[in-house]
């Protein structure tokens, strides 16, 4: 299945135009690199920052926010998969969003076109579209209406089994599990594999840039019912995590994990909240 390379957007008659992700663009490489993700679960708060702002770091969702308070010095991505981010904490990206290298889905793009047209109209030659693999139109989660895209839809919206992308190249898909099939990208240039968190889109992104270690910081999981390290009571987002840790969280990363081992890249988990329910991270 060939995936669009561009998508178009109307802010206000102007039509801004955003490429997908292409792995073999020469400055999406991490190549030899270690890179930090950075979650924003409640341990953030109590990590050293000062010992990681040097190394390449991305951000997903709201940890973007760190950087009103620490230098880091070599942002190398800040991605978001879901729409409900941008409708629920609009100002984190007016605040912090400098055209930092920007990767996400056509649901939260189109959300940004309405809630931070200049943004998109500023910074849109750092940003990349990422699609999830088996519904690369998806916006049915959201309940966004797609109205401003330009390009054909050639592809079905409907969501495709995983098991579609069994011999698939670029992705490891495994049936075994009773409750739902799961997956890893190798290339995100193909698509990504959900799994309920954001910060899977991010390891798969890492993977795909060619890093050489990912450590992942922040995933905290099974305190997903307190606010974020950037919210507190009164304005925090609902979580659907709890949801999905036994049946697609876990079992995802730790297919990942070995995975991305074979390959020689190995994924740490830092998180002492959640450590323990992986078995390989």
């Amino acid at each position: 299945m060939r995936l669009p390379t561009t998508a178009g957007f109307n802010i206000d008659n102007e039509i801004i135009f955003i490429n997908a992700f292409n792995a073999s663009e020469p400055e999406q490489s991490l190549l030899g690199q270690d890179v930090n993700i950075i979650a924003s679960g409640p341990s953030i708060q109590q990590l050293s920052l000062p010992e990681l702002l040097k190394i390449p770091t991305i951000f997903v969702n709201g940890s973007l926010s760190l950087i009103g308070h620490h230098r880091f010095t070599d942002v190398v991505g800040y991605v978001i998969s879901d729409a409900r981010f941008i409708n629920h904490q609009p100002e984190i990206l007016r605040q912090h969003y400098t055209g930092q290298p920007l990767y996400a889905t056509l649901a939260v793009f189109e959300a940004m076109a309405t809630t931070h047209p200049d943004i998109m109209r500023t910074y849109h030659h750092a940003m990349r579209v990422l699609y999830p693999v088996d519904r690369p139109w998806g916006v049915k989660s959201n309940k966004l209406s797609f109205s401003k895209l330009i390009f054909k839809k050639k592809l079905l919206n409907k969501k495709m089994p995983l098991s579609c992308f069994m011999n698939h190249p670029n992705f490891i898909i495994d049936d075994s599990y009773k409750s739902a099939e799961i997956g890893v990208s190798l290339n995100v240039t193909h698509g990504f594999v959900e799994a309920g968190t954001v910060a899977y889109v991010a390891t798969q992104l890492a993977f795909s840039r060619h890093a050489a270690a990912i450590h992942l910081y922040g995933i905290d999981l099974i305190n997903s019912d307190q606010p974020r390290f950037y919210e507190h009571t009164n304005n925090s987002a609902p979580s659907t995590l709890n949801t999905v840790i036994s049946d697609r969280i876990v079992p995802s990363f730790n297919l990942l994990s070995r995975v991305y081992k074979e390959h020689g890249v190995c994924v740490i988990n830092h998180s002492p909240i959640s450590k323990a329910l992986f078995g390989n991270l």
